[in-house]
């Protein structure tokens, strides 16, 4: 026969001796008395002093972010009004700043798209001289101009269908050659009067170099349905010589 295997004695547990002399507070759970120097019951070692509630928190500290539960007493009202005066103020901030960011996003739109040639259906001056009508002034050629009689003279063009007016190029004078450009009086100020869709006007002045050659103004109209120009401030103008205007370009939002 083989010899047993030896096995370990098992641990007896014993129940510790409590001293019904003890004094301190009782355990919160088996309400037995423990030394005050002691954390844990020295009969079911449940915590001597648990952990208190903690305190409400203010309520500044509540508003943000709104995921946090607010406690009882912590100023839910008063999230609550703050929060609806901080929509609020957006709203108005929104409705009255809504006209200034529209100016703003299209302007962009202008700076980031591609403008392109728009051409009037229809051009009518008040004043021109014989040889040198307002339609040389949209014909493409440079040594070609409209000839008004005296400053004040004014052309209206048409569009057939609104658009986005971003620039106008005029080119002063009677040519962009500087021997000719000097020969005829030329206008130094444009008036500019757009007309959109709905009848409302926009006014603009467009103050030119006196200087052959193509000049741009950027001018960022929605809408636009006719442009007035109006010549003024003339230089060069004599009782014998007339207010020339070479070319008239017009541009829109690609």
């Amino acid at each position: 026969m083989r010899p047993a295997r030896a096995v370990a004695p098992r641990p007896v547990v014993r129940a510790a001796a409590v001293s019904g002399d003890a004094a301190g507070v009782p355990c919160p759970g088996c309400r037995t008395p423990n030394p005050p120097d002691r954390r844990f019951c020295r009969r079911c070692a449940a915590p001597l002093a648990p952990a208190t509630a903690p305190a409400p928190l203010p309520w500044w500290r509540t508003i943000w972010p709104l995921r946090r539960r607010a406690r009882a007493g912590s100023g839910r009202m008063v999230r609550f009004l703050v929060v609806l005066a901080v929509v609020l103020a957006l709203c108005a901030g929104g409705f009255l700043l809504l006209p200034a960011g529209r100016h703003l996003i299209e302007d962009t739109r202008d700076k980031l798209g591609k403008a392109k040639a728009v051409t009037a259906t229809r051009a009518e001056a008040s004043a021109e001289l014989p040889g040198h009508p307002v339609a040389h002034a949209t014909d493409g050629l440079s040594n070609r101009y409209w000839g008004a009689p005296a400053p004040g003279a004014s052309v209206t063009y048409t569009f057939g269908k609104p658009f986005r007016l971003v620039a106008v190029i005029l080119t002063n004078g009677a040519s962009t050659s500087p021997e000719d450009y000097a020969k005829q009086g030329r206008a130094l100020q444009v008036d500019m009067e757009v007309t959109d869709r709905d009848g409302r006007k926009t006014y603009k002045k467009l103050t030119l170099s006196d200087k052959p050659g193509p000049q741009t103004f950027s001018t960022g109209i929605s809408h636009a349905t006719a442009v007035r120009l109006t010549l003024d401030a003339p230089a060069g103008w004599t009782p014998d010589r007339h207010v020339a205007l070479a070319e008239v370009e017009f541009f829109q939002r690609g």
